[in-house]
């Protein structure tokens, strides 16, 4: 009775609601494909057909749904190619990443787009690849995937393990679902001690101490020219950034913006959009709030605009190195929270909201080391913000105990490969078995 109540009747309902929605599936993914949301060029793979060979030798299935995910994940990729011979197949959903995955793995590391979690086009992709091993990144929990991953007997893990407290809820009223599901997994690596005791508190076993690639991932470098560029056309200009921001927080970055304008004469506050496909819409939001704006995407570079739409790929690193000030977004809109090493180890000074639920460790660390500062509206945001502008001291302080604090959180990675051992040795056995 418990296995129906608990995964049966999870991977029942998805069966069911995949069956339901199968007329519509193709015509949704053309409609993403529109909105530049999935690739046609390789929509295939979304419905599980590779569109290149299986390596030989034996291979590991990691899976990181987005760019973060994918890129705290690259570091564990090259060990388990240089140091443990295997091939590897990185399987992500979105285009960003899958972007960002191109020139970037090693030898012997190929991408694809995951499958959708539909049975059919699933077992065409684990017939095709017959993973070894399967390494999970965050919260990709899909039943018809986790479901097949043990009728296969592949063994898996997951590192960076997230479940937020509304998720943890769900799961809770399902009684015990989760725990059949992640049944097998061995380790669970969780992301935060919060994730942690979520996690254990729903019957997961082999849940480990909680560590974070995201230490290790060194931050995108930057196009020299470019940056050299950008230097050399904004001069002296006071500016911050407000980085990988949802929508709702451009409104209120600008409407900072708008308090403070008067008292930093050419203030340039530059807005880089978590989704680059957002900067023709952030760039109309701007000039409604009556100010002028440039787009980086149509190369222009920011002159003597208010505003800069970073509407670009993989420049993080490039604008964490011009702001002397960052807020991080997905923290003023209810999204738990970004990246906030990666401005921590360039030296940035750190603003976020009050929701770092999916980095609250971190966030914690930082506040404690006076490191970064919450900012809860468009007017505490705007009143930090000129504290900072007014005072570089104050700036250069918490963005220099903002390096100290990434550079203490680093040794995660070593720490996971030692954890993922076990199950490498054993995949290796079981494909030299085969």
């Amino acid at each position: 009775m418990e296995m129906f109540s608990g995964a049966s009747a999870v991977l029942l309902a998805s069966r069911m609601a995949w069956a339901a929605a199968a007329p519509a599936v193709a015509p949704v993914l053309r409609a993403r494909v529109r909105r530049g949301r999935e690739d046609p060029d390789r929509l295939g793979e979304r419905l599980g057909n590779p569109s290149m060979p299986r390596p030989q030798g034996p291979l590991c299935w990691v899976h990181a749904a987005s760019i973060g995910e994918a890129r705290s994940v690259e570091p564990i990729v090259r060990r388990l190619v240089d140091d443990e011979g295997m091939g590897v197949l990185v399987t992500t959903v979105t285009v960003t990443s899958a972007r960002a995955m191109d020139g970037v793995l090693p030898p012997r590391a190929c991408h694809q787009y995951a499958p959708l979690d539909r049975r059919v086009g699933l077992r065409r992709f684990l017939d095709h690849w017959r993973p070894d091993c399967a390494l999970r990144v965050e919260s990709e929990i899909w039943p018809e995937t986790l479901h097949a991953l043990a009728a296969r007997r592949i063994p898996r893990a997951m590192v960076q393990a997230r479940l937020s407290a509304r998720s943890a809820a769900r799961w809770h009223w399902l009684g015990g679902a989760l725990r059949q599901l992640l049944d097998g997994f061995d380790p669970v690596i969780a992301q935060t001690t919060d994730d942690r005791k979520r996690l254990s508190d729903l019957g997961v076993t082999c849940v480990g101490s909680p560590l974070n690639l995201k230490s290790d991932t060194a931050a995108p470098a930057p196009d020299l020219a470019a940056l050299a560029a950008l230097r050399n056309d904004l001069g002296r200009r006071p500016l911050w950034l407000a980085a990988s921001t949802h929508s709702g927080e451009e409104a209120i970055a600008l409407a900072a913006h708008a308090r403070i304008a008067h008292r930093r004469p050419g203030l340039l506050t530059i807005l880089l959009p978590r989704h680059p496909d957002r900067g023709r819409s952030v760039e109309e939001l701007v000039r409604k709030c009556g100010l002028t704006a440039r787009r980086r995407s149509t190369g222009a570079l920011p002159g003597d605009a208010d505003v800069y739409v970073a509407d670009t790929l993989g420049e993080t690193g490039l604008f964490y190195r011009l702001a002397p000030v960052v807020l991080v977004g997905g923290t003023l809109a209810p999204k738990g929270g970004h990246n906030l090493l990666e401005p921590a180890q360039l030296g940035c000074a750190i603003l976020h909201g009050p929701d770092v639920a999916n980095v609250v460790d971190v966030a914690a660390a930082l506040r404690h080391a006076h490191a970064a500062a919450e900012v809860a509206d468009a007017g505490a945001l705007a009143d930090t913000l000129l504290h900072l502008l007014e005072e570089p001291a104050a700036a250069a302080r918490m963005a220099a105990a903002a390096e100290q604090v990434a550079a203490r959180s680093r040794g995660a990675t070593a720490q996971v490969a030692e954890l993922l051992a076990p199950m490498i040795a054993t995949a290796k056995v079981a494909h030299a078995r085969a």
